[in-house]
């Protein structure tokens, strides 16, 4: 599946892994925000998410670092759709 069509799945969870405050100065519609210093501890939940998981911050790097960690823990169906602005562009 490309990032493309894991961002405009009908299942996808986008999930932004910013701070609080930079999630609450501009979002894509309809994700959920865990700020990359939470992940571990929600491991869990995103083991449970619609998948796919779409992960983004502002750069990707963040998105990255939370990809890497959760594949680490076993966690499926993750996408690192980059900057929070690059999956708007995406998004039908």
């Amino acid at each position: 599946m490309t990032i493309n069509e894991a961002i405009n799945h009908p299942n996808a969870t986008i999930v932004d892994v910013r701070s609080e405050g930079e999630f609450a100065g501009g979002n894509v519609p309809g994700s959920i925000n865990i700020p990359l210093h939470t992940v571990p501890d929600h491991v869990e939940d995103f083991k449970t998410m619609s998948q796919p998981v779409v992960l983004c911050c502002m750069s990707g790097n963040r998105s990255g670092q939370a990809l890497m960690f959760l594949q680490a823990q076993g966690v499926e169906g993750l996408y690192n759709g980059g900057g929070y602005g690059e999956v708007l562009i995406h998004k039908l």
